[in-house]
């Protein structure tokens, strides 16, 4: 059995892409996330909770709030790669995971995080990683 809790929030973004594959989407244009940010335990902790939400919602916030409104193009964290949404969904997974290993985030048993980026209504990509 494992348990789960979602919080969510949105990032908007300009980037480019690199590639004959992209298409139109090799020029500049802007993209709207919706964040899906899912922590995961197999017990919940002693106060019957898998992660403090209001704590995870501020560590997402806070990770989106470094790429909102930014041309990722410029950005040095993103230099010589393309911010896919495959990229971006591993790049705030790995800060969640920074975060809860430097603060807790009032997670007792995490076993696990994954983040989904919603593109839009019909395309999603997520990145899990274990703990």
């Amino acid at each position: 059995m494992t348990y789960s809790l979602t919080v969510r929030d949105h990032m908007m973004i300009a980037h480019s892409f690199t590639g004959e594959m992209f298409g139109p989407a090799q020029r500049l244009h802007g993209a709207t996330y919706v964040v899906d940010a899912t922590f995961r335990a197999d017990a919940l902790d002693a106060d019957g909770v898998v992660i403090d939400i209001g704590r995870a919602s501020e560590a997402l916030r806070g990770i989106l709030s470094t790429l909102s409104y930014r041309n990722l193009d410029d950005a040095p964290e993103f230099a010589g790669v393309n911010t896919t949404t495959e990229r971006l969904c591993s790049f705030v997974a790995e800060r969640l995971v920074e975060a809860v290993r430097e603060d807790g985030l009032g997670a007792g048993n995490l076993t696990g995080i994954e983040v989904t980026l919603h593109e839009s209504h019909v395309a999603w990509a997520s990145f899990a990683v274990t703990l």
